[in-house]
């Protein structure tokens, strides 16, 4: 007779293959920011976003403004959060940049310092390769990373520092279904880079990670605050994630269930490195924009 934990195994190595057929996308990044109106302004006219959408709820005290360049049903976005009377916050060490993708990284440089934008990296090939790249700031401090390249999605990757490069890709295919879509070392810079994410690098926006040599915890400050992926189940996406929580880190924050007032269901939890990721059901995220 089969013991509890023998039993147990079919019913897990289950779950965990059906998290790989899951078809999950990334949908927003969300952060803080201290002035909604002056993020909104500089987001559109020095980097081109739309203002998507925009949602005050009063009783919680916060607004949020959704930016990118494309439609939310197909496209990546930025979910700014503005808190009532809250105009500076931490970005802490361990969140690095998002990356906007351009064919011509140079005019776009040039037309962001036109419309009074900050560039802090002049645009250029990389130390020891080609790819032309460039970085910009907006008025809360955060970075954007311009690369050139052409892409279906010019949000092309949200990047964040961890602690253990192997733990966290092993972490990201098998909670989250995520294919490794591009791993370097670069000794130069005394760091690995990772770039994992649900189509070619092409198509898709990625979640880059970063390991710094030797450096294993991060301060995360308060600003930045967490990616959204979208799943056809949220309960068996839980169910997955905290399976591989218990092997590798991390931990189940919101156990899977409606949210009050808009009934979409979500779930949501922290990675071995403290990074929190909220998973979404589709079909109720794109009744919320209709």
């Amino acid at each position: 007779m089969a013991t509890g934990s023998e039993a147990a195994k079919p019913a897990e190595a289950a779950v965990l293959e059906w998290n790989k057929q899951d078809n999950k996308r990334m949908l927003h990044a969300v952060y803080r920011v201290g002035d909604l109106d002056r993020t909104i302004k500089y987001y559109t006219e020095c980097f081109g976003m739309k203002l998507l959408r925009k949602r005050d709820v009063p009783d919680e005290k916060y607004t949020n403004a959704f930016l990118g360049f494309g439609p939310e049903d197909t496209n990546f976005a930025l979910e700014l959060t503005y808190n009532y009377g809250v105009d500076k916050y931490d970005i802490g060490e361990g969140f690095g940049h998002f990356g906007i993708a351009s064919d011509d990284v140079y005019k776009f440089a040039e037309d962001i310092k036109s419309k009074g934008g900050k560039i802090t990296r002049e645009p250029g090939p990389v130390k020891g390769g080609s790819t032309v790249i460039a970085f910009a700031q907006d008025p809360d401090g955060y970075r954007f990373a311009l690369i050139q390249r052409a892409t279906r999605e010019p949000l092309c990757q949200v990047m964040l520092r961890v602690g253990d490069l192997e733990r966290s890709i092993k972490f990201y295919e098998k909670a989250l279904g995520m294919k490794l879509l591009f791993k370097k070392d670069v000794p130069e810079y005394k760091h690995t880079i990772a770039k994992l994410g649900y189509d070619k690098e092409d198509k898709t926006t990625a979640l880059e990670l970063i390991y710094n040599y030797g450096v294993t915890e991060y301060s995360k400050g308060n600003a930045y605050a967490q990616v959204a992926i979208g799943t056809n189940d949220v309960y068996k996406s839980a169910e997955a994630v905290d399976l591989v929580t218990k092997e590798l880190g991390g931990n189940i924050l919101r156990q899977p269930g409606p949210l009050p007032g808009i009934n979409t269901k979500i779930t949501s939890f922290v990675d071995p490195d403290g990074w929190k990721v909220v998973l979404v059901d589709h079909a109720d995220f794109l009744k919320e924009l209709q």
